[in-house]
């Protein structure tokens, strides 16, 4: 268990201009800033890593090219590169990054390509939940902290981070000082006491989000929204906060 909770850093992932005020409004420490966050969050667009430079909070931006598998072939590799030079120029904070082999295994070759050009420009890197598919958590976690990452964020290697307790234990015994542990997936204000009681938690990834409306009819016939959309919510990262400074 944490012996300072109110020391917590909370991280909300926003797609959208609404959902970076929301996450502002509602007290979070820093911003993710995705893209398509009903995949697992893109890269986002230039326009609102534009808006995002203007934020009071530590921003860092996901690098991901597509959604699928993190499994990235030479032109994808060159494309994050690319989107990793045009977060540095708008001015954000830092990048998310990962990449795996076939089997599951985290891509030591991509991985070391990106976080030199973070690196080169003098960017934050996070290990992001690529890691969750890797057979050996342990390990991955050695080999983020040989790359010079600044954090992982991960599961556990489960579907939400109350699934992978377990799975988190061994990332946070692996990582010892070295590297911050964030855990994610599906953690709020109701649960998180769960995870503050097993772990010992410095930084929590959170959403924070509600569903939206569903579209018309129309819309979704044409494959405009697939109603899977959520928006991120002032009131629930808000309540995130609180339990953080009160666990």
């Amino acid at each position: 268990m944490t012996d300072s909770a109110a020391a917590i850093t909370l991280e909300v992932c926003v797609d959208n201009v609404e959902g970076l005020s929301a996450a502002i409004a509602g007290g979070a420490d820093r911003i993710e800033l995705c893209g398509a966050l009903e995949v697992g969050g893109l890269t986002p667009t230039s326009g609102l890593l534009r808006v995002a430079a203007a934020s009071p909070l530590p921003v860092v931006a996901m690098i991901r090219p597509r959604s699928g598998d993190f499994c990235f072939d030479d032109v994808e590799v060159q494309l994050m590169l690319n989107e990793i030079d045009t977060v540095a120029a708008i001015g954000l904070q830092g990048v998310v990054l990962g990449a795996s082999l076939r089997n599951g295994e985290l891509d030591h070759r991509t991985l070391e390509r990106l976080a030199r050009r973070a690196r080169d420009h003098r960017l934050e890197t996070t290990l992001h939940r690529a890691i969750d598919l890797c057979p050996d958590l342990a390990a991955a976690t050695r080999l983020a902290i040989d790359l010079g990452f600044a954090r992982i964020l991960t599961s556990g290697g489960a579907p939400r981070a109350l699934e992978g307790l377990n799975g988190l234990q061994r990332c946070f015994d692996a990582a010892g000082d070295r590297i911050t542990i964030m855990p994610g997936a599906g953690i709020n204000a109701d649960n998180v006491d769960r995870l503050l009681h097993k772990l010992p938690v410095r930084e929590v990834h959170a959403s924070c989000s509600a569903p939206v409306a569903a579209s018309t009819p129309p819309v979704r016939a044409f494959g405009f929204d697939t109603g899977a959309r959520r928006q991120t919510s002032v009131a629930h990262v808000a309540a995130l906060r609180a339990a953080l400074r009160t666990k």
